[in-house]
């Protein structure tokens, strides 16, 4: 059967699309860009695979469909900005193969102007047709929340912005055979400015509860107890919880360079949030003091070393500069994680733990960095010498909180 959707990109924002298109019945091909991360279990693959999904053999099969796409991941690059290396090639394996009347949707995170700058004039000079005119093109954010069991891809409003009208309502089109509604943005720049605002809300929001957690800690109040009776304010909150970083793949934009200017509260905030790991390897350093232990030579256990519960995608987990800094001060640092069955930290393998329990008992200090489903709290922090809770997982008085 031949693809109805090719998705040029398998990673974290890729792959969930394929999933969504083929559980609606779409037969949709996938194509790599890169080294990409994501990965799905063997039954999701077997009944994507049944569903219709299969891998390009070839870049010659992105010819033969009516919507491409583009989602692959654009992290952060030296320069602060985003690395669209991998867009890039996406655009320029898709010019020479693209026909008329295609509809290309660009997915990944980037910056206001980057779909019209930047995507189009690759896609016309590759292929001789013209956006717009031979061709749709529009932006889509993609609004991909792993693990999340409430919101998914159905049930979740997707916002279009095409190049002109007829771009946005070809657009419009497809995903109103994934989901239930579809928000239409102006153009191009205003959907992907949504996408801006929406991942910047989440860093700057965070990056206030981290710093009043901090606050909190020194004069001597329970952050979590605030948090508790604050988010009862019916109008004006929305409760986010203090980490010990910020991980994932969307990263925080600044925009430094961009319209002559940057988001100084952005860039703040990621000031902030990139803060915490020492934060909380300097609170480790003093609990271990205050029970008479010194941090070089101290057994210190980590759970949780991926960037979100239940899953195990280390993409910007913090726990990585966490166990580089406990490293550094000569603590001999060990980690268990029911989603990650081997971790590195500086190219040398971490001991992973067996048995949780046992590990939590001989270990001077247990850090939870990540609640995943599976933990105990109460059975863990009776067994625990000294646990240091990032989270406010455990029970009031089981733990030392954040």
């Amino acid at each position: 059967m031949p693809a109805d959707l090719a998705v040029i990109g398998l990673g974290p924002l890729g792959l969930p699309l394929a999933q969504a298109a083929v559980a609606a019945g779409i037969p949709t091909v996938g194509y790599r860009t890169g080294p990409e991360p994501g990965s799905l279990s063997p039954a999701e693959l077997r009944r994507m695979l049944s569903g219709g999904f299969r891998h390009a053999v070839g870049a010659a099969e992105l010819g033969r469909v009516r919507t491409a796409v583009i989602c692959p991941p654009t992290p952060r690059a030296a320069d602060g900005g985003l690395d669209l290396s991998q867009v890039e090639t996406a655009a320029r394996t898709l010019a020479p193969r693209l026909r008329p009347h295609t509809t290309v949707i660009l997915e990944s995170p980037v910056h206001p102007g980057t779909t019209e700058e930047f995507l189009r004039p690759l896609l016309e000079k590759g292929s001789g047709l013209s956006a717009g005119r031979d061709f749709h093109l529009a932006y889509s954010p993609s609004r991909v929340d792993p693990g999340n069991r409430a919101f998914t891809p159905a049930n979740t409003p997707k916002v279009i912005g095409g190049l002109t009208p007829a771009c946005t309502e070809s657009a419009a089109a497809f995903y109103g055979r994934l989901t239930d509604k579809v928000v239409r943005a102006r153009g191009t720049r205003e959907a992907e400015t949504v996408q801006l605002l929406e991942t910047n809300y989440r860093h700057v929001n965070i990056a206030l509860v981290n710093e009043m957690a901090v606050l909190c800690h020194d004069l001597g109040v329970d952050l979590w107890d605030v948090i508790r009776c604050a988010e009862t304010k019916p109008f004006g909150f929305q409760a986010f919880r203090p980490g010990p970083g910020v991980g994932g793949h969307a990263v925080p934009q600044d925009l430094i360079g961009q319209a002559g200017r940057g988001l100084r509260m952005v860039e703040l905030a990621r000031q902030v949030n990139e803060q915490m790991p020492r934060y909380v390897v300097q609170r480790a350093a003093t609990l271990l003091n205050e029970h008479g232990k010194s941090a070089r030579g101290a057994r210190v256990l980590l759970l949780g070393v991926a960037y979100k519960p239940d899953l195990g995608d280390q993409q910007g987990t913090p726990a990585r500069e966490i166990a580089v800094r406990l490293m550094e001060l000569g603590a001999s640092v060990s980690y268990h994680d029911p989603h990650v069955p081997s971790w590195s930290v500086l190219d040398r393998p971490v001991p992973r733990a067996d048995s949780l329990y046992e590990a939590a008992a001989d270990a001077d200090l247990t850090i939870l960095l990540q609640h995943h489903r599976t933990y105990d709290l109460q059975g863990l922090s009776v067994k625990a010498q000294l646990l240091l809770d990032t989270r406010g997982a455990t029970p009031t008085g089981a733990a030392h909180r954040l």
